[in-house]
């Protein structure tokens, strides 16, 4: 005797398949815009951190440069990258000068010994396209004080 259930499957089978197929593409787009999204935020950061970094170089080179003046500001501009991508304006502005602390300090107040303050800033821009605007560009800006001691006058 001959089956005849397969009669009455009438295409269970390929409807089955079908949407097992659906439920697939729909999850392997998903995975493809998740990681398409993650690589851009991971670009986005690596560039942050350039500008980071540059930021931090700009500083350094502004200190190891030792152009401290009461009178007028230094502007240090640079490219920190061979490729251009990184620049950097650091500055170095004079703040205020004071007496050095008591005699606690070992010269003390009194001594013709002076503190001149100052702030280094440097805002670095790191471009993705060197030349042009694109909304991965990133920026930073560092600031560090410090301050001088050396000989009481009007002028360092």
């Amino acid at each position: 005797m001959k089956n005849l259930n397969y009669k009455r499957q009438q295409g269970a089978a390929l409807i089955v398949g079908l949407l097992l197929l659906v439920v697939i593409t729909v999850l392997a787009i998903s995975g493809m815009n998740t990681a398409t999204t993650e690589i851009a935020m991971a670009r986005n950061n690596q560039n942050y951190e350039n500008a980071f970094q540059a930021a931090e170089t700009g500083i350094e080179n502004a200190l190891a440069q030792g152009r401290f003046d009461t009178l007028a500001p230094a502007n240090l501009p640079q490219y920190i990258s061979p490729t251009g991508h990184e620049f950097v304006d650091a500055r170095v502005n004079f703040e205020d000068s004071t007496l050095v602390p008591d005699r606690a300090f070992s010269l003390g107040v009194g001594s013709g010994i002076a503190a001149y303050h100052f702030v280094a800033t440097a805002q670095a821009d790191s471009k993705r396209d060197a030349g042009g605007t694109t909304d991965r560009d990133a920026s930073a800006v560092h600031t560090q004080a410090f301050y001088v001691v050396g000989p009481e006058s009007p002028t360092l």
